[in-house]
């Protein structure tokens, strides 16, 4: 979407999941979105693909926070980049599966903030919203994460 609306966009997953890189591939083609950069990128992982990526001003992610053991690869990640551009911020949605798990401490270590937007903000807060039953019964959140020493 960010990409149709002129955005230039490098769009990622796994660098272990071929067919997934694959699937975004087809989805650029499908889209008539060319220009659309297809990279391979593993959470808490350093590669030249990593290296090589430019300073982004916001990276949009879609419900990565979903295991608690990947939350500090996620967060090592998304710190190297900011290291790049300090005013980058993480723009994801999350949903509460647990009380159990926080981002808070893991934030708190890597020099982090985090905003929760609210959903109702930008009526993103009813059932059957793209046809999904999300976030229904569900807790949803928008969360924006920067640089804590940065302000929003």
């Amino acid at each position: 979407m960010a990409a149709k609306c002129g955005a230039e966009v490098i769009l990622s997953d796994s660098s272990e999941l071929p067919h997934c890189l694959e699937i975004c591939r087809q989805s650029c083609q499908m889209n008539n979105l060319p220009q659309v950069h297809v990279v391979g990128l593993t959470w808490g992982h350093v590669s030249r693909d990593l290296l090589a990526l430019p300073p982004q001003d916001i990276i949009l992610a879609s419900d990565v926070f979903f295991e608690p053991e990947d939350f500090e690869d996620i967060l090592t990640t998304i710190y190297f980049l900011m290291q790049k551009n300090p005013k980058v911020q993480l723009w994801s949605t999350y949903q509460v599966r647990s009380a159990d798990w926080s981002l808070e401490a893991l934030l708190y270590k890597w020099d982090m903030k985090c905003v929760h937007i609210p959903l109702e903000s930008f009526g993103a807060d009813k059932e059957d919203i793209a046809e999904s039953a999300l976030p229904g019964r569900h807790t949803v959140e928008m969360l924006v994460i920067s640089f804590a020493k940065d302000s929003l």
